[in-house]
C-alpha cells in the first residue's frame, strides 16, 4: 500500500471556514472592514511576523532541532501566520470596498443596520456586511445570508418573507439606518 506525501504548501487552508461568495457575485466588503483586514495583514507582516523569525533563528541556533520546543512552536506558529497573510491578501485583493453613506438611506442595501420584528413580536437588529465581516454575536451578517437577502429592497414599514427550514417567517421592518460600524 502506497502513501501519498504532500508539501506544506499543498495543504488546503486551515484557518476555519474560508468565506466564500455564490459563484459570480463579488465580495463586497465596508470600508471599516477593509481597513481591519489590511490591519491585521499589517500587524501580521511588520510586527508579528519578523518577531517570531527572529525567535526561530535563535531557537535553531541552539542546536538539536527535533528536541527543542522554541523551534517546533515557532515554525508551526509561522505556517500559520504565512497561511493567514496569504488568505488575507487573496482577499484584499478581491475586495469590493462599498461605502453604505453612498446609498439611498430609505432603503435597505448592502451597509444598512436594520431593525424588525418577526412573527414572535420580538425586535432584532441586524447590520449587512460583507462575508469577511460576519459576526452574528454583534449582529452582523453577511449580505448573502437568507436574512439580508429578505431584508435587501425592503423599505421602512415593508413586511418581507424569510424562508427558513421551518417554513417562511414574516418580518416587518421597522428602522433602517446607516451608521459606522466599529
Amino acid at each position: 500500500m502506497s502513501k501519498a506525501f504532500t508539501r506544506e504548501d499543498d495543504a488546503p487552508e486551515e484557518h476555519g471556514v474560508e468565506p466564500k461568495e455564490p459563484p459570480g457575485l463579488k465580495n463586497y466588503i465596508t470600508p471599516e472592514g477593509h481597513a481591519r483586514l489590511k490591519s491585521e495583514l499589517k500587524a501580521l507582516v511588520g510586527i508579528e511576523r519578523p518577531e517570531l523569525v527572529k525567535t526561530v533563528a535563535w531557537a535553531a541556533s541552539n542546536g538539536d532541532r527535533s528536541e527543542n520546543a522554541d523551534y517546533l512552536y515557532g515554525k508551526k506558529r509561522l505556517r500559520e501566520i504565512e497561511r493567514r497573510i496569504r488568505f488575507l491578501m487573496k482577499r484584499l485583493e478581491i475586495a469590493d470596498v462599498v461605502d453604505p453613506s453612498d446609498r439611498d438611506q430609505e432603503q435597505v442595501f448592502f451597509g444598512a443596520t436594520v431593525t424588525y420584528r418577526d412573527a414572535k413580536r420580538r425586535e432584532h437588529t441586524v447590520s449587512i456586511v460583507g462575508t469577511d465581516e460576519v459576526d452574528p454575536g454583534r449582529g452582523r451578517v453577511s449580505w448573502v445570508s437568507p436574512i439580508a437577502r429578505a431584508l435587501l429592497k425592503a423599505r421602512e414599514g415593508d413586511a418581507v418573507t424569510l424562508k427558513t427550514p421551518l417554513g417562511d417567517e414574516r418580518l416587518e421592518v421597522l428602522a433602517i439606518r446607516y451608521e459606522e460600524l466599529k
